[in-house]
């Protein structure tokens, strides 16, 4: 977490937003607060994130313990945490998504977007898989339902945006 900190202070990152106000959720994606308080709507996303590492690493690293595996994880999220404030990634979320006013995640919500991660990947390790994917079905639906994003929106916007999907996003 540390690592993660200095790295997006490097990159030119806030450490809180610049409202001036710390809150636990920000539920507007609208906002200037997106992305920049501990959690909001995309923090389902990143239990997903760690919901998927885990399966992914039980498959690449079976007889790795669970810690090791979890500190893993913990190292794919922050390194995805310091590519997608890299000013190369937030001009691509610019151009190619519906976050045209996106200038980065503040160090606070990015460190919550870690310990999300982390909580999906413990999540996804005490329930059945079953009860795990559920989860990420349900959290994918919903997210596209309450604000047109999600996860699989969100790469692929990013990956190979469709002009009618970006349309329905900003409520066209």
């Amino acid at each position: 977490m540390l690592a993660l900190a200095l790295g997006l202070r490097e990159q030119g990152r806030l450490w809180l937003c610049r409202c001036g106000t710390v809150r636990a959720w920000s539920g507007d994606i609208w906002s200037n607060e997106n992305s920049q308080q501990l959690a909001d709507p995309y923090s389902f996303t990143h239990l997903t994130h760690g919901v998927l590492f885990f399966w992914l690493l039980r498959w690449v690293w079976p007889r790795a313990s669970m810690g090791a595996r979890l500190v893993v994880a913990t190292v794919i999220e922050v390194v995805w945490e310091l590519a997608e404030n890299s000013e190369a990634v937030i001009n691509r979320y610019r151009e190619a998504t519906i976050s045209l006013d996106y200038f980065g995640d503040t160090a606070l919500n990015s460190g919550g977007d870690v310990a999300f991660c982390v909580l999906g990947f413990l999540f996804a390790w005490k329930v059945s898989g079953r009860v795990a994917a559920l989860y990420v079905v349900a959290s994918e639906a919903a997210l596209a339902v309450l604000i047109r994003d999600g996860l699989i929106l969100n790469v692929l916007m990013l990956v190979h945006p469709i002009e009618a999907i970006r349309r329905w996003q900003s409520g066209a």
